[in-house]
């Protein structure tokens, strides 16, 4: 299958999983409390396939355009008429019931997210995470500077611009405000130190990058039960955070290493499906 229509499929599977679960959630809520939910659609535009259950209020249906799903729940469009005394109403519904609906979403996704952890972490798949130390080479960029300079995977970056460099944020800080100027590397390989490389970073949105990226280790192996529990309700907090806090570095111009809008994510994703489950499930 040609690469750009297999990233494209797989990225619109992965988003319409996690589109599905989350209007799953706001479903769910919205009948165990009573609500009348005319509709779940999953995708916008003209409709492919809908069905509605025999002396069910809801229909269900698939639409065009896959990027969107809605649960449509009586009462919640102001312009909607119905009958103001009707008890399935959603307005009609506790304070209590109204936001638990809507939070039902995000819980939905949240719980999924602790379930592939625990998933993963009983059966010893959670992929490495944290960046090894000293800095070490995971991969070298085809065609970047390093990889022209003869970087490769397994090196380790000892020094950069004549400063000593322990891990992946301290060569990022020196190599960043150096776009387009040549600096000096000391590289160990084998554990023995090469003599020094000068490799000029690219400018990339105005902040310099060799093209490496740092060698990841486990954090988590031979999980117990328990400890896979407890990594389940504590990891997904810790990773949204972290994405949170790399959004916000990304808008003050901090950063730009994690940007790349759609096309980044469909190479993520596809790459991860072609990598195994683990991979894929964790991304």
């Amino acid at each position: 299958m040609d690469s750009v229509l297999f990233k494209g499929l797989i990225t619109v599977a992965a988003l319409s999983v996690l589109i599905i679960i989350h209007e799953g959630g706001h479903y769910l809520a919205a009948r165990a409390f009573g609500m009348r939910v005319l509709k779940y659609s999953i995708g916008f535009g003209p409709t492919l396939f809908r069905y509605q259950p025999k002396g069910s209020p809801t229909v269900f249906q698939v639409a065009v355009i896959p990027f969107l799903a809605y649960v449509q729940i009586a009462g919640m469009n102001p312009n909607e008429e119905v009958d103001p005394d009707d008890p399935e109403l959603y307005p009609n519904k506790s304070l209590f019931a109204r936001v638990t609906t809507i939070a039902a979403g995000p819980i939905a996704n949240y719980l999924t997210a602790s379930a592939i952890v625990f998933g993963l972490g009983v059966s010893n798949t959670l992929p490495p995470m944290q960046p090894a130390e000293p800095m070490q080479v995971g991969h070298v960029v085809p065609d970047s500077p390093a990889a022209q300079a003869g970087l490769q995977e397994g090196d380790v970056i000892a020094m950069a611009n004549g400063r000593k460099i322990t891990d992946v944020a301290e060569l990022i800080e020196q190599t960043a405000p150096r776009a387009g100027e040549p600096t000096v590397y000391v590289v160990e390989r084998e554990g023995r130190a090469l003599p020094p490389i000068t490799i000029t970073p690219a400018d990339h949105d105005g902040r310099g990058q060799i093209g490496v990226g740092a060698k990841l280790i486990r954090l988590h192996e031979n999980l117990s039960v328990g400890d896979a529990a407890k990594l389940s309700i504590v990891l997904p907090c810790q990773l949204t955070m972290a994405q949170l806090n790399g959004l916000a570095d990304m808008f003050q111009r901090r950063s730009t290493e994690g940007s790349g809008g759609p096309v980044r994510m469909g190479k993520m994703v596809a790459e991860a499906a072609q990598a195994g489950a683990a991979p894929f499930l964790w991304i």
